[in-house]
């Protein structure tokens, strides 16, 4: 997880060493998506945070299926027509969430960029948008939309963002202190960063345990808790503002997660699961997906 080669500010406070001695088993999972390889789930109680192990060599490979929806922008079925429903509804709601605050030059980089919506509503609402998405295919819909992307934050050079955005996407980075140290080089002094990640603590996750769909291995290598967002970006002086809930979440992961525990497709069950979800997420602030608002020094 963590190099040597990274900063010394980083690695003063955590190491390969640490992170990996206090590692304890907590759950075996199943790719069910594409390969049906089994993977352990492992869990470092400081951090409150689990590590998919091991990481495959060849990690890209996992995700060529036609079941990752998010790199299409597809309407076939009836649930790829719910999902569009929606994304298109967040999509709004995203775009009042960043319009909300104050900024320089309206300047934003969106990360896991997919197929080009969100760039295209602020493009709309009157942001400077630059976007990464590492899938071809992805880069090729947003083309269509007159939307270019590049393929690696690295060919991002000499700009700073106001706002830096990741909807689910931190989940599948390897390399996580490097880029969190390159997420704080491309967001201006007092710019914001919004995270949106699975939340392993939710209630959904609990009654699934390892049919939960959001753990997602191996391409979801991390999995975050508050404790754990927190935790990594104040190494970087990169502050958690708020937290705010994705209440649609838990009903999309319910549906999935059904469908892996049982082999059959039962949206009553998975409604109500995700409706109880969010009852007690009321409560405790454990929801199914989190946005964390996070502002740099």
């Amino acid at each position: 997880m963590f190099h040597k080669e990274h900063s010394t500010h980083f690695i003063s406070l955590i190491t390969d060493k640490e992170f990996y001695r206090n590692l304890k088993p907590f759950l075996n999972c199943i790719d069910h998506t594409v390969s049906k390889e089994s993977y352990e789930v492992m869990r470092n109680e400081d951090y409150d945070m689990l590590v998919t192990s091991p990481v495959p060599n060849n990690l890209e490979k996992y995700y060529a299926s036609e079941d990752y929806i998010s790199h299409t922008d597809s309407k076939t079925s009836l649930f790829d027509k719910t999902y569009q429903f929606v994304k298109n509804y967040t999509l709004k709601k995203k775009l009042k969430l960043i319009n909300s605050f104050n900024t320089e030059e309206k300047s934003i980089l969106d990360i896991g960029a997919g197929t080009g919506d969100f760039l295209k509503v602020c493009e709309k609402g009157g942001w400077r948008i630059n976007g990464v998405e590492p899938s071809e295919k992805a880069r090729d819909f947003a083309k269509n939309k007159n939307i270019n992307l590049v393929e690696d934050i690295s060919k991002i050079d000499n700009k700073q963002f106001d706002v830096i955005t990741l909807w689910h996407v931190l989940e599948h980075i390897p390399n996580l202190t490097e880029y969190v140290q390159q997420l704080k080089s491309l967001l201006k002094p007092n710019g914001f960063l919004i995270i949106a990640v699975p939340n392993y603590k939710s209630f959904d996750s609990k009654h699934y345990k390892e049919f939960w769909a959001a753990y997602d291995v191996p391409r979801h290598l991390w999995h975050f808790s508050k404790t754990a967002i927190s935790k990594i970006f104040s190494f970087v002086e990169i502050k958690v503002e708020k937290t705010l809930p994705m209440k649609f979440d838990s009903f999309y992961v319910s549906l999935l997660s059904e469908k892996y525990k049982t082999k059959k497709s039962r949206p009553i069950h998975a409604f109500l699961t995700g409706l109880k979800s969010n009852m007690k997420a009321k409560r405790s602030g454990e929801y199914s997906s989190l946005i964390y608002i996070l502002k740099s020094k």
